[in-house]
């Protein structure tokens, strides 16, 4: 019985501590509650793109826009999901015989891409604050009250390799700058990025870039005449060097136009009164450009601004470098 007493009392000595140290043990803090956030907002879901240019003279499909004289433009645009969907709004500078205060143009569309294939898909509409008609000495009504029209606008472009690029641009106006005549442009460009270091000396940045076009115009329908605006072939060839977000493009213009038929087109105020009807807005041009774009998602030398860093840029050649467009 003592031998029995004994392991028991062992046993409950043994036994005791451990219990007691199993209650004095900490409890485990328990972890705190996870505070559930909203994603972030991928910064190309929207963006935006802005831009300004200077221009010897604004020349629009072979026809300049300011009396063969240099103007200021500049475009401010929102893209959505990566870019496939756009809106935007640019201004230019403008002398036309209408005489607005400027020209607005308000853009949208979609701009999908498949592989090497891009394409743009959208509307313009082209606006003139301030017009008023031009009335001849005789009291000949020239120009539309309201000039005011729009486009649908359709582009394709391929990408050959990663310096050559062609494309095909559809432009069709039901009433071409408010004449209710129907205007349909169609033309081809092609774009080539000159290697660096080709003849072992030029630098990155240069392209070269051409377009011809196809202007098929309809009949008037407006209160100054009915008559058949004339069709015309347009073309351009220029070169562009552009550094971080700068371009300086300078590029040949011309028309198939003739004098007399460019004064029919334009209404050119000179040619009317003094009574020949030629102008000279539609002939050889060579035009001058520097220009500054910028993207949110590419702002390069203006990342450190608290600006809208960042294409409806001007009605200007579609084969012109890095722009608007």
């Amino acid at each position: 019985m003592s031998i029995r007493l004994a392991l028991l009392s062992l046993s409950l000595t043994l036994t005791l501590p451990t219990l007691g140290h199993a209650a004095d043990a900490p409890v485990p803090k328990q972890a705190p509650a996870v505070v559930p956030t909203l994603p972030a907002v991928d910064p190309q879901m929207v963006s935006a793109a802005f831009g300004f240019r200077f221009v010897s003279d604004y020349n629009s499909r072979g026809i300049s826009q300011t009396n063969r004289h240099p103007g200021a433009q500049g475009y401010l645009e929102f893209q959505m999901l990566d870019g496939l969907f756009y809106t935007g709004i640019s201004g230019e500078q403008v002398d036309l015989p209408n005489r607005p205060s400027m020209e607005m143009d308000f853009s949208a569309g979609i701009r999908p891409t498949f592989g090497a294939w891009s394409f743009d898909l959208g509307y313009v509409f082209y606006n003139y604050p301030g017009e008023r008609a031009l009335i001849g000495p005789d009291g000949t009504i020239y120009t539309a009250n309201n000039a005011d029209y729009y486009e649908f606008v359709g582009k394709a472009a391929y990408a050959v390799n990663d310096a050559l690029t062609l494309g095909v641009n559809v432009y069709h106006a039901p009433s071409y700058f408010g004449t209710h005549a129907p205007g349909t442009y169609v033309s081809g460009i092609a774009k080539y990025t000159i290697p660096e270091g080709t003849f072992g000396m030029l630098p990155s940045g240069l392209l070269l870039s051409a377009e011809v076009g196809q202007y098929f115009l309809g009949t008037t329908k407006a209160s100054f005449g009915v008559f058949k605006l004339p069709d015309y072939t347009y073309g351009n060839v220029g070169i562009a060097y552009t550094y971080k977000n700068f371009t300086v493009d300078l590029r040949y213009h011309n028309t198939s136009l003739t004098k007399s038929e460019c004064g029919l087109l334009t209404a050119d105020p000179r040619s009317i009164f003094n009574g020949t009807f030629r102008s000279n807005w539609c002939g050889q041009a060579v035009v001058a450009t520097v220009s500054v774009d910028v993207t949110s998602k590419d702002p390069g030398i203006f990342a450190g601004q608290e600006t809208l860093a960042p294409s409806v840029p001007a009605r200007t050649s579609d084969a012109e470098g890095p722009a608007v467009r």
